[in-house]
């Protein structure tokens, strides 16, 4: 099979090279997955990079946690009716924060452990099906994680990104009020369309009196953070009494200064999250809202560019220059590759 690999970190263009490997063999609680699309992000091509020091675990790696195809073979543990199910692939490589499996989405096929590969509504291609997976996931916990948000107003920094796109459909599906930020004009109008949300400019010195002013002095109840370290000062105040601030990154300080009284006399809740580590139960119920939501017609990933598996390179380079719209590979000979 075709496989894209890297065998020591460093930049795109000079550590990625394509090779021929051996397909694999699925163990009895996997199922074999020929690969229709392969999900490219952020976590993929700062592991890749080697960043924060993230070193090499194996002698050589086939990047990216999330993708879609469809289902070729079962191991001996796995119902056989499962072979041609269309599905939708999260974290095949494991935790962002150790070296993970050897093995992910940039290759034509993959084994990993079946509840690993969730059923692709029809709804959706293969490619907005590969950008399902862990942005998704994490979205789910980032919005739902404690419990229902009807009701309740939901300030998500960061909607126009894989996350946050993820997030301000979620919320308005649930029947939340939403306020998002954007750091690009054009990125308004695009988040604005997913239903009853407000929009503001992120580098806006007028933004907490925005949000005030949006919800009557009060505040919101529930802040999903795309950055902890940045945001956080505005993050407090927004947030209503009692209110969450759900976090599920900190890249511009991975160790933020948390003002003690400022939080506590809120009596605030700050959730630390990552979409890989839900518990079982919880997987099961997110991945059982996301599609409901997507046969609703109230979720799609919103595509920027596709790439075939040769041109990995560019496809990491786009990711890494923050262009809008998430990146896939395509592997299908069906599926046009976009730009």
């Amino acid at each position: 099979m075709r496989a894209a690999v890297y065998r020591r970190t460093g930049p795109a263009a000079e550590v990625l090279e394509m090779v021929q490997m051996t397909r694999p063999v699925p163990d009895a609680h996997e199922v074999l997955v020929q690969v229709r699309a392969s999900g490219i992000n952020p976590a993929d091509v700062k592991r890749r990079a080697g960043w924060n020091g993230m070193a090499m675990a194996h002698e050589a790696v086939i990047p990216h946690c999330d993708g879609a195809g469809v289902i070729a073979a079962v191991g001996a543990e796995i119902l056989p009716e499962r072979v041609g199910e269309r599905v939708w692939l999260w974290n095949a490589q494991g935790g962002y924060g150790t070296a993970g499996r050897s093995d992910g989405t940039a290759a034509e096929y993959i084994a990993l452990p079946s509840d690993q590969a969730v059923t692709l509504p029809e709804e959706l291609s293969f490619q907005e099906g590969a950008c399902l997976g862990v942005p998704a996931l994490t979205a789910w916990l980032a919005v739902a994680g404690d419990g229902p948000v009807a009701g309740k107003t939901v300030l998500v920094q960061g909607g126009a990104g894989a996350v946050g796109w993820a997030c301000v459909q979620m919320s308005v599906g649930m029947g939340a009020r939403v306020i998002a930020t954007v750091g690009r004009r054009a990125a308004a109008s695009v988040v604005a369309g997913a239903g009853d949300v407000v929009v503001f400019d992120r580098h806006g010195t007028d933004l907490v009196e925005r949000v005030m002013a949006a919800t009557d002095g009060r505040g919101v109840d529930r802040i999903v953070e795309v950055d902890l370290a940045a945001n956080l000062d505005t993050d407090i105040a927004c947030l209503a009494p009692h209110g969450v601030i759900a976090s599920y990154s900190s890249s511009s300080d991975p160790n933020p200064v948390l003002p003690y009284y400022d939080l506590a006399n809120l009596g605030a809740t700050i959730r630390f999250l990552q979409g890989f580590r839900l518990p079982a139960d919880q997987r099961r119920k997110a991945e059982d809202t996301i599609n409901t939501l997507i046969r609703e017609g109230q979720m799609r990933p919103r595509i920027g560019a596709s790439y075939s598996l040769e041109d990995i390179a560019s496809a990491h380079a786009r990711v890494e220059s923050g262009a809008p719209g998430q990146t896939v590979l395509s592997l299908s000979r069906s599926e046009r590759t976009l730009r």
